[in-house]
């Protein structure tokens, strides 16, 4: 039977996976955000989850527009996943196991400038960026998937300023975000972390994100792709600061808000 965390969790994912198909990313940090700042899950729990449902979503909404990848951005992108994601979650699980606090904190404090950084238009450069820049990049975006499994905002700042058609950007986003998620749930699998309760999540989530990423290529929003992540950065906003100031509580009282 589900009970209301379940129908919020399903709910939250589905409107993650439609924002992702219209926009290119989204969906971790809508359900990282939403769902570990109401505490539904644990933050291991939580990504593991969430690596699978983004991997889903990337494959079904590049469906059709591989074509339009821009294989060298890819690349470099793709070499600087592997270091940054062992990183990343080991960051993970030792502050899980010893400092709980300061990764939510951490979390927050993610989420708040993921936010912030939705609300600004990247300006357009007038080259594309060398190598070993994208390279780091990719890296940074892979210790931020190790911790959380989502790394939309950032990698969603770099790609968008590149002087690089729109379909030409979302297409490299998602094959990134598919590569990336492939790569922490294999990451995963071999820690032994790939519980009977993720993939029990994943089997619940997974219809919700299938309906969210066909309705954003088949019912494009009847708002702009600005205001929609307008709308989506003061949802992260609240829920970053919300995160944050519960827990600094804890850090400092022992007790969430």
């Amino acid at each position: 039977m589900f009970d209301s965390s379940d129908i919020l969790i399903l709910l939250v994912l589905l409107v993650g996976s439609y924002v992702q198909a219209v926009a290119g990313f989204a969906l971790g940090m809508i359900a990282v955000a939403v769902i570990g700042g109401l505490r539904l899950l644990d933050i291991p729990t939580l990504a593991a989850m969430v690596s699978l449902l983004s991997m889903l979503n990337a494959s079904l909404s590049l469906g059709g527009h591989t074509q339009h990848v821009h294989r060298p951005m890819l690349m470099w992108l793709a070499i600087g996943i592997v270091p940054g994601l062992l990183l990343g979650y080991w960051l993970m699980l030792y502050l899980n196991g010893n400092r709980l606090w300061v990764l939510e904190l951490c979390l927050g404090i993610f989420i708040t400038v993921g936010g912030l950084s939705m609300s600004i238009r990247p300006r357009s450069w007038t080259q594309e960026s060398r190598g070993p820049f994208t390279w780091c990049m990719g890296a940074i975006g892979g210790i931020l998937g190790g911790l959380f499994s989502a790394s939309g905002p950032l990698l969603g700042w770099f790609a968008y300023s590149q002087p690089l058609p729109v379909a030409a950007i979302r297409a490299t986003l998602l094959s990134y975000f598919f590569l990336a998620t492939a790569t922490r749930t294999i990451i995963v699998f071999f820690e032994g972390s790939l519980s009977a309760s993720v993939l029990l999540y994943v089997a619940l989530g997974a219809p919700a994100v299938i309906v969210g990423a066909w309705l954003g290529r088949r019912f494009p929003p009847v708002v702009s792709e600005q205001t929609l992540k307008r709308g989506v950065f003061l949802l992260l906003l609240l829920m970053g600061l919300w995160i944050s100031a519960t827990a600094m509580n804890t850090g400092l009282h022992g007790v969430p808000i």
